[in-house]
């Protein structure tokens, strides 16, 4: 680490854990103040690290661009982190706001590593599996790019968040929607993932589940990326939270399970105290460095 990292606040602390027990009462309006006020505290983040190349194109449409983080200073070839943003399949962006999620990519490129964030369609303009497919665009984008900006093409890191892990899962685990040599990963992040689509009465998302997968859920376990893990799965870390949206943990749960139950072997994981769902992901970049350490353990082992 070569720069001082913002703490994470006295009152923001206490405010989380205010608000985690209470998290499932009102998402929508929990996830928007974590995003306000993260942010605030990310303003003072350490950026220097890396060079910021923006709204890279690699479709037509208008969220079909993605964001290159190139560090300063790092080892050629260097790894490289890809990463999807959450929004319930119906909303979200890549920049959230002006610091979230940039602060992944900004946090990872301290460490030598380039940084990818991703924009891809949304519900309303495209239907399972169009996301993953953009997925997959940006992944083969990299892989054929990946040399001139000093990336070594046998270190992609793909990471999801949330929703975005139903993406970044589906590309990573279900073969259907790899190309013929397979995902070309050598690991897969899963932050607080939706890694199972459900429209059950307890998901405040289910609408939004529907809106992407369509409303016959005698589809859903086909499409869920949980049920496409085996023996041959590339690695994967699993984290989620204290506080988590209603089923994400439970589902993160089911992917480590079912891993483990593959390979023989736990998957490396994280339970995160103290953090809800929009937390784990705003404070990287910040002084609290537990998951950040985590995901660098695992890129190192994985690499």
């Amino acid at each position: 680490m070569t720069a001082a990292r913002p703490e994470i606040p006295a009152e923001l602390l206490a405010l989380m854990a205010e608000v985690g027990p209470r998290w499932r009462e009102d998402v929508p309006g929990h996830v928007r103040l974590m995003v306000e006020r993260f942010s605030a505290v990310l303003r003072e983040a350490p950026k220097q690290h890396a060079e910021l190349r923006r709204d890279i194109a690699y479709g037509a449409h208008p969220r079909q661009r993605f964001d290159l983080f190139l560090p300063r200073q790092a080892a050629a070839p260097a790894p490289a982190l890809l990463f999807v943003h959450g929004g319930a399949f119906v909303d979200g962006s890549r920049n959230r706001s002006d610091e979230i999620y940039a602060n992944v990519l900004y946090c990872f490129a301290q460490h030598g590593i380039v940084g990818v964030n991703i924009g891809y369609r949304l519900a309303g303009d495209a239907r399972y599996p169009e996301a993953t497919r953009d997925v997959a665009a940006v992944v083969a984008w990299v892989r054929a790019n990946g040399a001139a900006l000093g990336i070594d093409p046998e270190r992609l890191f793909l990471m999801g968040h949330s929703a975005g892990a139903a993406h970044t899962g589906s590309y990573a685990y279900d073969a259907r929607h790899q190309p013929p040599g397979g995902p070309g990963l050598a690991g897969h992040i899963v932050v607080s993932g939706r890694v199972r689509a459900d429209n059950r009465p307890d998901n405040p998302n289910a609408r939004k589940v529907e809106a992407y997968y369509g409303s016959d859920n005698a589809i859903y376990d086909d499409v869920s990326p949980v049920s496409h893990v085996g023996a041959g799965s590339v690695p994967t870390f699993v984290a989620w939270s204290e506080f988590e949206n209603p089923l994400i943990d439970v589902y993160c749960a089911e992917l480590v399970y079912r891993l483990a139950l593959a390979k023989g072997r736990t998957p490396p994981c994280l339970w995160l105290r103290g953090h809800n769902h929009t937390s784990i992901i705003g404070h990287l970049n910040t002084a609290d460095t537990r998951l950040e350490q985590a995901i660098l353990d695992f890129i190192r082992a994985s690499a």
